[in-house]
């Protein structure tokens, strides 16, 4: 799969696109690191029996928590 296709379309606020490849990079890179740190994460708590569906749900609540610190007022 190409790069600029692995995730999303990378959109502005505006809804027009990130078209620097550059950018796209980053962020699919940073995804890449992110998802296998949340698959590492998500099978050590089922190694830890922890239950799959409660194991999602702290992962998804983690989503939910993030804060955007660049917002303006």
């Amino acid at each position: 799969m190409s790069d600029e296709k692995r995730y999303a379309v990378w959109c502005r606020p505006d809804q027009s696109v990130v078209s620097c490849t550059e950018k796209v990079k980053v962020m699919n890179e940073n995804l890449d690191e992110i998802v296998q740190m949340m698959q590492d994460a998500f099978e050590d708590g089922l190694l830890m029996e922890v239950a799959e569906d409660q194991m999602k749900t702290v992962l998804h609540r983690l989503v939910d928590q993030l804060h955007n610190p660049y917002q303006k007022s």
